[in-house]
């Protein structure tokens, strides 16, 4: 059911999507062609914010804020695997893999090479602390419009 707390959760989420989408395009140490790099996960951003952090909204500040910190991890596991999986297929099409099950297996790889990336000090506090900060306003939110 539609509410004020996920839709506050889900544009919140899409938004620190986005800016940390930019952060890392910096860190990243090879030439990339980024395409759909941010609106992908700004969507999800979107998805952790309707399904994971707005439905938990009006259980105190103290949960708001384990909620936001756990939908911004969760938002850069399912992140990373989403553009593992992507690199995955972009090589399956390039024939570098000889099984299915290689190829599969390199989806892990590539998204643990992928979250080296993110250990970056200024990157991590903003996402906890943008996290954070949507998860204050989502709970103010679903305190308010009930």
């Amino acid at each position: 059911m539609p509410n004020a707390a996920k839709l506050f959760a889900a544009l919140g989420l899409a938004a620190l999507g986005w800016i940390i989408s930019d952060m890392i395009k910096p860190l990243v140490p090879f030439s990339v062609d980024f395409g759909y790099f941010n609106y992908v996960n700004a969507c999800i951003g979107v998805l952790m914010g309707w399904l994971f952090l707005g439905p938990r909204a009006g259980e105190g500040v103290t949960s708001a804020i384990n909620n936001g910190v756990t939908s911004a991890v969760a938002m850069v596991i399912v992140g990373v695997l989403v553009q593992g999986t992507n690199e995955m297929v972009r090589l399956s099409f390039a024939r570098r893999y000889d099984s299915p099950i290689e190829a599969i297996a390199a989806i892990f790889e590539k998204s643990i090479d992928y979250g080296l990336i993110l250990w970056d000090l200024q990157l991590i506090l903003t996402l906890l602390g943008g996290a954070i900060a949507v998860a204050l306003v989502v709970e103010m939110a679903g305190r308010r419009w009930r």
